[in-house]
C-alpha cells in the first residue's frame, strides 16, 4: 500500500490526474452521473440558481434545469420525505439538507421509513436515495451547526454511512452511493470543501467497505475520519521525527466498515489509537475498540485509546472549542501513552 507522498507521486504520474478541490468533485461527481442517469434529481435548500450554500451544486441548475435540480422549502422532513416517495416511485434522488445537524427534522423519513422499506416490502420496493449533509465544527458556529453524530446513523439497520476525507474518495464514493440501491447517507466535512487534492479524471468509483491506508507503520495503528485523517497524518509526521512509526487508516465507510483492514494492521502493530471528531460515549470510536478487542485482544500491547471531542455542546468561544475537539497535541500524546504503556 502506497503511503500518502508515494500515492501523489503516482497520481501525478498518469496524465489523467490533476488538482481540485474537495467541493468541485462532489460537484463532478453528480454531475457526470446526472448526464449518465435521467432518474437522478437533486433537492435542497439552495441549491439551485445559487449553486449551495458551499458550491457543492454549482452550475447543476444552469445545465440541467429546475425539473432536476430543485430547490425547497427549509423543511428537513419535507425534502427526505419528498426523497423517499420519489425513491419509491423510480428516482434516484440526492438530498441536499446543508447542515447535518438540521437532519433530526426528518429522523421519522430517515430512519423509520428509508431505512426500512425495503424490509418491510419484502425486496419489492427500494429506496435508491443519498442524504447529503455537512458535518464540523469551522469557525465557532456553536452547539447548531457544528454537530458529527454520524454514528447515530451507523446504528440503523439499512443505512449506509459515509466519510470522504479526500477529493478523490468524495468523487469515487458520490458515484458509488448515487448507483446504490439503497439509502445512503453521505457526510461531507464543512473545513475540507476547498481542501485540494490529486483526482483522476473519467468515471471511477470507490467500493463501500473498503478502507484506505493513508500512511504505513509499524508502531501504533490510528483508525481516523473525515477531517481527522489530516490531523492525523500531521501527528503522524511529529512522531516520525521521534522514531514513532504510525499506520494511518482511513475506513471512508463506517457502515460497511473494512473489519479486516483495521485487525490486520493492530495485528501488526500492537497498538491502537482512535480519533474521531464526535463524542466517545457510544460512537463509532467505541465500535471500533469492541471489534479490536473481540478479535485481536491477545495482539495488543497497550490499552486502545481514543482522542474524541469532550462531552460537551459546542462552545461559540474559539478558546473553549479549540479545547473540546481533538487536536495534534493530543493525539500525539495518546500514542506517547500507548508506547509507554
Amino acid at each position: 500500500m502506497l503511503n500518502e507522498a508515494q500515492r501523489a507521486e503516482a497520481v501525478n504520474d498518469r496524465p489523467e490526474a490533476r488538482e481540485i478541490q474537495y467541493v468541485e468533485a462532489g460537484v463532478e461527481a453528480i454531475r457526470d452521473e446526472m448526464r449518465r442517469d435521467a432518474t437522478i434529481i437533486y433537492l435542497g435548500q439552495g441549491i439551485g440558481p445559487r449553486g449551495g450554500n458551499y458550491k457543492q451544486s454549482k452550475g447543476l441548475w444552469d445545465e440541467f434545469g429546475e425539473l432536476r435540480v430543485r430547490d425547497t422549502p427549509i423543511s428537513e422532513l419535507g425534502q427526505v420525505g419528498l426523497g423517499v416517495g420519489a425513491a419509491m416511485a423510480g428516482a434516484r434522488p440526492i438530498v441536499d439538507l446543508v447542515f447535518l445537524d438540521m437532519i433530526m427534522e426528518a429522523m421519522g423519513q430517515t430512519v423509520e421509513q428509508a431505512a426500512t422499506i425495503h424490509y418491510t416490502s419484502n425486496g419489492k420496493i427500494k429506496v435508491p436515495m443519498v442524504i447529503r449533509a455537512a458535518m464540523g465544527s469551522v469557525r465557532s458556529t456553536g452547539p447548531h451547526h457544528s454537530r458529527c453524530f454520524y454514528s447515530w446513523f451507523a446504528h440503523i439497520p439499512g443505512l449506509k454511512v459515509v466519510l470522504p476525507s479526500s477529493p478523490e474518495d468524495v468523487k469515487g464514493l458520490m458515484k458509488t452511493a448515487i448507483r446504490d440501491d439503497g439509502p445512503v447517507i453521505f457526510i461531507e466535512h464543512k473545513f475540507l470543501f476547498n481542501k485540494k487534492g490529486h483526482v483522476p479524471q473519467g468515471d471511477y468509483s470507490i467500493p463501500f467497505g473498503k478502507a484506505r491506508t493513508w500512511l504505513e507503520g509499524t508502531d501504533v495503528t490510528m483508525v481516523a475520519m473525515s477531517l481527522m485523517v489530516g490531523k492525523a497524518l500531521e501527528a503522524a509526521l511529529v512522531l516520525a521525527k521521534e522514531g514513532i512509526a504510525v499506520e494511518v487508516i482511513d475506513p471512508r465507510t463506517i457502515v460497511p466498515m473494512d473489519q479486516v483492514a483495521i485487525l490486520n494492521s493492530v495485528r501488526k502493530t500492537g497498538r491502537l489509537v482512535i480519533v474521531d471528531e464526535a463524542q466517545a460515549l457510544c460512537g463509532f470510536s467505541a465500535e471500533v475498540a469492541a471489534v479490536v478487542c473481540e478479535q485481536a485482544l491477545e495482539f495488543l500491547d497497550s490499552p486502545i485509546r481514543r482522542v474524541c471531542a469532550l462531552h460537551t455542546p459546542h462552545p461559540f468561544n474559539p478558546v473553549l472549542e479549540a479545547a473540546m475537539l481533538p487536536s495534534v497535541e493530543k493525539i500525539v500524546d495518546a500514542v506517547h501513552k500507548v508506547i509507554q504503556n
